[in-house]
């Protein structure tokens, strides 16, 4: 699995929110974001995911042209800003709904997942009902659920305790191990750290700076 972004360029009403960015992400690896707001982290991020057209430039994606070949990446999990569910429904019905809608996880899949992220399958509080942190960790067990080969994450540490953090930080390693690409886009310096093998430093849209980590 790998995703190769080759001089990409993206632009609103002629004000330019990326440009030129050339990167290359590889299966088993995960990537950071580092940059203040507005620094084009979340726009790369949607960009990767299909959710916005390259003005110029492309994004390959185990030799497939996104927009061309590919509306979306095959196998893809992503949290990307606040997650949104359905308020009238629990954790599990959540999930359950949107697994039907793609056809591919299965029920015990599910309640897997949801222990996985520190949260019970047969809990009946609606999502209304959750407090922050457990909200985040429904859309983390959203992105991660059924295994998908690209997890594109952005501030997947919100409103997380440390208990949660060092869970899901457990979780990313994980699915890391089991050869996932993942990016990830995080304020927290040390997190960034700690997860990446690669964090790229991004500003007004441009790349301009680079560390490798591992």
């Amino acid at each position: 699995m790998y995703i190769e972004i080759n001089h990409l360029y993206k632009k609103f009403k002629g004000v330019t929110v990326l440009e030129d960015i050339n990167l290359r992400f590889e299966g088993g690896r995960i990537y950071g974001l580092q940059g203040k707001n507005g620094s084009g982290k979340t726009m790369l991020m949607r960009a990767v995911c299909g959710l916005i057209k390259p003005t110029e430039g492309s994004i390959v994606i185990d030799g497939k042209i996104l927009h061309r070949d590919i509306s979306f990446p095959l196998s893809l999990g992503a949290l990307i800003e606040n997650p949104a569910f359905l308020a009238g429904y629990t954790g599990f019905q959540n999930l359950k709904l949107l697994a039907e809608i793609e056809g591919k996880v299965s029920d015990e899949e599910i309640g897997t997942t949801l222990q996985e992220v520190g949260l019970e399958p047969d809990d009946k509080r609606t999502y209304k009902k959750y407090s922050l942190g457990m909200k985040q960790r429904l859309g983390i067990a959203y992105a991660i659920m059924g295994n998908p080969l690209i997890i594109v994450l952005d501030e997947p540490f919100n409103a997380l305790d440390e208990a949660g953090v060092l869970q899901i930080r457990d979780v990313l390693l994980q699915r890391k191990k089991d050869g996932a690409l993942m990016i990830l886009a995080c304020h927290d310096r040390e997190e960034l750290d700690l997860l990446s093998d690669e964090i790229f430093k991004m500003e007004n849209g441009r790349i301009i700076g680079e560390r490798k980590e591992k």
